[in-house]
Protein backbone atom coordinates (compact mmCIF):
# COMPACT_ATOMS: atom_id res chain seq x y z
CA UNK A 1 0.00 0.00 0.00
CA UNK A 2 0.92 3.50 -0.69
CA UNK A 3 0.30 6.09 2.00
CA UNK A 4 0.25 9.79 0.95
CA UNK A 5 -2.00 9.22 -2.24
CA UNK A 6 -5.45 9.49 -3.05
CA UNK A 7 -7.43 8.10 -6.45
CA UNK A 8 -10.58 9.95 -8.04
CA UNK A 9 -12.64 7.50 -6.64
CA UNK A 10 -11.69 8.05 -3.41
CA UNK A 11 -11.40 11.98 -3.88
CA UNK A 12 -15.09 11.91 -5.06
CA UNK A 13 -16.30 10.18 -1.77
CA UNK A 14 -14.11 12.05 1.05
CA UNK A 15 -15.77 14.92 -0.99
CA UNK A 16 -19.52 13.32 -0.19
CA UNK A 17 -18.33 12.83 3.04
CA UNK A 18 -17.41 16.77 3.92
CA UNK A 19 -20.57 17.98 2.21
CA UNK A 20 -23.01 15.84 4.18
CA UNK A 21 -20.56 17.18 7.02
CA UNK A 22 -20.82 20.79 5.74
CA UNK A 23 -24.57 20.92 5.07
CA UNK A 24 -25.01 19.80 9.18
CA UNK A 25 -22.52 22.38 9.69
CA UNK A 26 -23.86 25.03 7.70
CA UNK A 27 -20.22 25.50 6.42
CA UNK A 28 -21.09 26.69 3.11
CA UNK A 29 -19.51 23.78 1.00
CA UNK A 30 -20.88 22.90 -2.61
CA UNK A 31 -20.48 20.71 -5.23
CA UNK A 32 -20.12 21.84 -8.54
CA UNK A 33 -20.18 20.11 -11.80
CA UNK A 34 -18.83 21.24 -14.91
CA UNK A 35 -21.40 21.42 -17.72
CA UNK A 36 -20.97 18.69 -20.06
CA UNK A 37 -18.40 16.73 -18.10
CA UNK A 38 -18.66 14.24 -15.66
CA UNK A 39 -15.89 16.19 -13.64
CA UNK A 40 -16.75 18.60 -10.71
CA UNK A 41 -15.51 20.62 -7.85
CA UNK A 42 -15.71 21.77 -4.12
CA UNK A 43 -16.40 25.12 -3.73
CA UNK A 44 -17.04 27.62 -0.96
CA UNK A 45 -17.08 31.53 -0.95
CA UNK A 46 -16.03 33.94 2.00
CA UNK A 47 -15.79 37.07 3.19
CA UNK A 48 -12.44 38.08 4.71
CA UNK A 49 -10.98 40.99 6.28
CA UNK A 50 -7.37 41.20 5.55
CA UNK A 51 -4.10 43.75 5.80
CA UNK A 52 -2.12 43.41 2.31
CA UNK A 53 0.95 44.65 3.75
CA UNK A 54 2.73 46.09 0.39
CA UNK A 55 6.04 46.62 2.15
CA UNK A 56 6.67 42.90 2.38
CA UNK A 57 8.77 41.72 -0.94
CA UNK A 58 8.82 38.39 -2.12
CA UNK A 59 10.71 36.63 -4.49
CA UNK A 60 7.85 35.10 -6.05
CA UNK A 61 9.94 33.75 -9.48
CA UNK A 62 12.27 32.64 -7.51
CA UNK A 63 10.14 30.70 -5.28
CA UNK A 64 7.75 29.51 -8.35
CA UNK A 65 10.93 28.33 -10.46
CA UNK A 66 12.40 26.18 -7.07
CA UNK A 67 9.22 24.55 -6.62
CA UNK A 68 8.55 23.02 -10.12
CA UNK A 69 11.78 22.00 -10.63
CA UNK A 70 11.83 19.87 -7.39
CA UNK A 71 8.44 18.65 -8.70
CA UNK A 72 8.63 15.99 -10.96
CA UNK A 73 5.45 13.93 -11.78
CA UNK A 74 5.68 10.51 -10.83
CA UNK A 75 3.71 7.33 -11.24
CA UNK A 76 1.58 6.53 -8.16
CA UNK A 77 -0.10 3.53 -6.82
CA UNK A 78 -3.43 4.03 -5.99
CA UNK A 79 -5.05 3.78 -2.59
CA UNK A 80 -8.29 4.55 -0.55
CA UNK A 81 -8.44 7.25 2.07
CA UNK A 82 -9.43 6.29 4.74
CA UNK A 83 -9.42 11.77 9.64
CA UNK A 84 -8.92 15.00 11.07
CA UNK A 85 -7.30 13.70 13.83
CA UNK A 86 -3.87 13.83 13.31
CA UNK A 87 -4.16 16.73 10.66
CA UNK A 88 -3.99 18.81 13.68
CA UNK A 89 -0.77 17.34 15.17
CA UNK A 90 1.12 18.11 11.43
CA UNK A 91 -0.44 21.71 11.41
CA UNK A 92 0.75 22.30 15.19
CA UNK A 93 4.19 21.02 14.18
CA UNK A 94 4.11 23.64 11.05
CA UNK A 95 3.39 26.16 13.61
CA UNK A 96 6.07 25.38 16.47
CA UNK A 97 8.71 25.15 14.01
CA UNK A 98 7.78 28.56 12.70
CA UNK A 99 7.67 30.13 16.45
CA UNK A 100 11.33 28.71 16.91
CA UNK A 101 12.81 29.77 13.43
CA UNK A 102 10.60 33.48 13.00
CA UNK A 103 10.69 34.14 16.70
CA UNK A 104 9.84 38.11 16.40
CA UNK A 105 10.04 38.41 13.08
CA UNK A 106 6.90 38.60 11.74
CA UNK A 107 5.30 39.99 15.20
CA UNK A 108 3.28 42.69 13.11
CA UNK A 109 2.99 43.59 9.97
CA UNK A 110 2.02 47.08 8.39
CA UNK A 111 -0.50 47.96 5.69
CA UNK A 112 -4.52 48.21 4.78
CA UNK A 113 -6.95 46.47 5.83
CA UNK A 114 -9.32 45.27 3.46
CA UNK A 115 -12.51 43.28 3.31
CA UNK A 116 -12.07 40.51 0.57
CA UNK A 117 -14.07 37.96 -1.23
CA UNK A 118 -12.69 34.71 -1.44
CA UNK A 119 -13.34 32.05 -3.85
CA UNK A 120 -12.30 28.12 -2.94
CA UNK A 121 -12.29 25.16 -5.07
CA UNK A 122 -11.03 21.80 -4.14
CA UNK A 123 -10.13 19.83 -7.22
CA UNK A 124 -8.95 16.50 -7.67
CA UNK A 125 -5.20 16.12 -9.53
CA UNK A 126 -4.32 13.33 -11.53
CA UNK A 127 -0.73 13.92 -11.81
CA UNK A 128 0.07 14.34 -8.03
CA UNK A 129 -3.00 11.63 -6.99
CA UNK A 130 -4.15 14.41 -4.55
CA UNK A 131 -6.98 16.99 -3.75
CA UNK A 132 -5.19 20.06 -4.83
CA UNK A 133 -6.91 24.40 -3.21
CA UNK A 134 -7.49 26.64 -5.91
CA UNK A 135 -9.05 30.07 -5.00
CA UNK A 136 -9.41 33.49 -6.24
CA UNK A 137 -9.69 37.00 -4.22
CA UNK A 138 -11.31 39.96 -5.11
CA UNK A 139 -11.82 43.51 -3.55
CA UNK A 140 -15.89 44.44 -2.90
CA UNK A 141 -15.49 46.72 -6.08
CA UNK A 142 -15.13 43.10 -7.77
CA UNK A 143 -11.14 43.74 -8.74
CA UNK A 144 -8.61 40.90 -8.73
CA UNK A 145 -5.98 40.72 -6.29
CA UNK A 146 -2.77 40.14 -8.11
CA UNK A 147 -0.18 37.89 -7.39
CA UNK A 148 2.29 40.19 -4.82
CA UNK A 149 -1.19 41.37 -3.22
CA UNK A 150 -2.34 37.41 -2.59
CA UNK A 151 1.43 36.61 -0.67
CA UNK A 152 1.46 40.08 1.45
CA UNK A 153 -2.17 38.95 2.84
CA UNK A 154 -1.35 36.12 3.89
CA UNK A 155 -0.46 35.94 7.81
CA UNK A 156 2.93 36.79 9.28
CA UNK A 157 2.77 33.75 11.32
CA UNK A 158 2.78 31.58 7.84
CA UNK A 159 4.45 33.62 5.54
CA UNK A 160 8.13 32.68 5.50
CA UNK A 161 6.94 28.87 6.77
CA UNK A 162 4.93 29.04 3.31
CA UNK A 163 7.50 29.38 1.41
CA UNK A 164 9.75 26.35 3.12
CA UNK A 165 7.25 23.85 4.60
CA UNK A 166 6.20 21.02 2.72
CA UNK A 167 3.49 22.73 1.65
CA UNK A 168 5.46 24.86 -0.23
CA UNK A 169 4.19 27.76 -2.76
CA UNK A 170 1.25 30.11 -4.14
CA UNK A 171 1.22 30.17 -7.43
CA UNK A 172 -1.04 32.18 -10.42
CA UNK A 173 -2.58 28.69 -12.98
CA UNK A 174 -5.09 28.08 -14.91
CA UNK A 175 -7.96 26.59 -13.85
CA UNK A 176 -7.98 22.90 -15.33
CA UNK A 177 -11.92 23.11 -15.35
CA UNK A 178 -12.87 26.38 -15.96
CA UNK A 179 -9.87 28.18 -18.19
CA UNK A 180 -9.63 30.38 -15.99
CA UNK A 181 -6.65 32.24 -13.48
CA UNK A 182 -6.56 30.95 -10.63
CA UNK A 183 -4.06 30.63 -7.42
CA UNK A 184 -3.36 27.40 -6.50
CA UNK A 185 -1.58 26.03 -3.23
CA UNK A 186 1.10 23.78 -5.28
CA UNK A 187 0.30 20.10 -4.34
CA UNK A 188 3.69 18.33 -5.00
CA UNK A 189 4.63 17.51 -1.85
CA UNK A 190 1.19 17.08 -0.97
CA UNK A 191 1.97 12.84 0.06
CA UNK A 192 5.05 13.83 2.30
CA UNK A 193 2.89 15.32 4.73
CA UNK A 194 -0.23 13.39 4.24
CA UNK A 195 1.94 9.78 4.41
CA UNK A 196 2.23 10.45 7.95
CA UNK A 197 -1.26 10.46 8.74
CA UNK A 198 -2.61 7.73 6.65
CA UNK A 199 -0.17 5.26 8.39
CA UNK A 200 -0.84 6.32 11.91
CA UNK A 201 -4.75 5.85 10.63
CA UNK A 202 -4.14 2.67 9.31
CA UNK A 203 -2.02 1.60 12.06
CA UNK A 204 -4.65 2.23 14.73
CA UNK A 205 -7.77 1.23 12.47
CA UNK A 206 -9.29 4.74 12.11
CA UNK A 207 -11.19 5.73 9.41
CA UNK A 208 -10.10 9.11 7.88
CA UNK A 209 -11.37 11.23 5.67
CA UNK A 210 -7.90 12.86 3.32
CA UNK A 211 -9.62 15.80 1.74
CA UNK A 212 -10.88 16.67 5.31
CA UNK A 213 -7.60 16.06 7.00
CA UNK A 214 -5.99 17.70 3.97
CA UNK A 215 -7.80 20.82 4.38
CA UNK A 216 -7.43 21.11 7.67
CA UNK A 217 -3.52 21.33 7.09
CA UNK A 218 -3.44 23.48 4.39
CA UNK A 219 -6.79 26.00 4.76
CA UNK A 220 -5.28 28.25 7.42
CA UNK A 221 -2.32 29.05 4.62
CA UNK A 222 -5.21 30.77 2.70
CA UNK A 223 -7.24 32.01 5.29
CA UNK A 224 -9.63 29.30 5.07
CA UNK A 225 -11.51 28.10 8.39
CA UNK A 226 -12.33 24.60 9.53
CA UNK A 227 -14.74 24.23 12.19
CA UNK A 228 -13.42 21.75 14.44
CA UNK A 229 -16.56 20.73 14.83
CA UNK A 230 -15.89 18.04 11.54
CA UNK A 231 -13.73 16.31 13.59
CA UNK A 232 -16.77 15.25 15.92
CA UNK A 233 -18.88 14.81 12.99
CA UNK A 234 -16.52 12.27 11.54
CA UNK A 235 -16.55 9.26 13.10
CA UNK A 236 -20.02 8.13 12.72
CA UNK A 237 -20.18 9.67 8.65
CA UNK A 238 -17.26 7.97 7.66
CA UNK A 239 -17.38 4.39 9.75
CA UNK A 240 -17.60 1.65 6.66
CA UNK A 241 -20.99 0.37 8.99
Amino acid sequence: MSFGVLDEQSFRLCCQLLLQQSEQLNDGWSWEAVKGSEEGYLKKTALRSVIIDSSTEWDLEGSDSDTHASCQETEKEQTAPASIDDAGDIKGDLEEDEDDEDDGVCAESSGSSQVLQYEYHILFSCSYSAPVLYFRATTLEGRSLSLEEVWSSVHPNFRLRLQWSPLNTITLQEHPLLGQPFFMLHPCRTEEFMSPVLQAAHHQHRPVNYVLSWLSVVAPLVGLEVPLNYCTLLRPAASPD
